[in-house]
C-alpha cells in the first residue's frame, strides 16, 4: 500500500513525493553524467580535467591573471589543500605560477602562465561545444532559459553571505 503526504504518493526518500524524488533523481543523474563527460572529453584532448578548466578560467578572468589561492578554493568550491595539489600539478605544466602575494607575506597567488592561456583558449573550444552538443542542444531555447534560472535560484539560496560566487566564464 502507497503511503500518502499531504495528498501525494511518498517515495522512497522520506519526506519526498515521488514526483520531487523523480526530479532530484534526474537532475542528479543528468549533472554527474555530464560532468564525467565534459571532464573526459578535456582530458583526453587536453590533459585537463573539468576543474583545471575552470581555474585556469578564473584566472585568466581576472584583471591581473593571478588571485589568492584562498580565493581560488572559495571560487572552485573546493578545499584548499586540494586546489595547492592541482595548482602544483598545473605549475609542472608550465600553466601557471606561484608567488607571494606583494599584499600580505602569507598569501601566495597563483598566475597563469601565456601557456596557460594558449592551453585554455583551445580547451574551452572542447568544452564549448560539449556544452552546446551534450546540453543546450538537447533544450529548447524556453527550456535553456528556465533551466538558468532555475539553477541560479538554487545557487543563491545556497550561498551563505548571499555574495554571487566569482566562477569566472565556466
Amino acid at each position: 500500500m502507497e503511503a500518502i503526504i499531504g495528498g501525494r504518493t511518498a517515495s522512497t526518500m522520506p519526506g519526498l513525493d515521488i514526483a520531487e524524488q523523480k526530479s532530484w533523481q534526474n537532475f542528479l543523474d543528468s549533472a554527474l553524467r555530464i560532468y564525467a563527460t565534459l571532464n573526459r572529453s578535456l582530458a583526453d584532448a587536453h590533459g585537463l580535467a573539468l576543474n583545471d578548466v575552470r581555474l585556469l578560467d578564473i584566472l585568466d578572468s581576472s584583471d591581473s591573471g593571478s588571485a589568492r589561492m584562498g580565493d581560488l578554493a572559495e571560487g572552485l568550491m573546493s578545499l584548499p589543500s586540494r586546489v595547492t595539489r592541482q595548482i602544483h600539478r598545473l605549475e609542472k605544466l608550465n600553466l601557471v605560477t606561484r608567488v607571494a602575494s606583494p599584499d600580505d607575506r602569507r598569501g601566495v597567488l597563483a598566475t597563469i602562465t601565456d601557456d596557460g592561456r594558449a592551453v585554455l583558449a583551445e580547451a574551452m573550444q572542447t568544452y564549448s561545444a560539449g556544452v552546446r552538443n551534450h546540453y543546450l542542444g538537447r533544450l529548447s531555447r524556453s527550456q535553456i532559459t528556465a533551466t538558468g534560472e532555475n539553477c541560479r535560484r538554487i545557487s543563491a539560496g545556497l550561498q551563505a553571505d548571499g555574495r554571487p560566487a566569482k566562477l569566472g566564464r565556466v
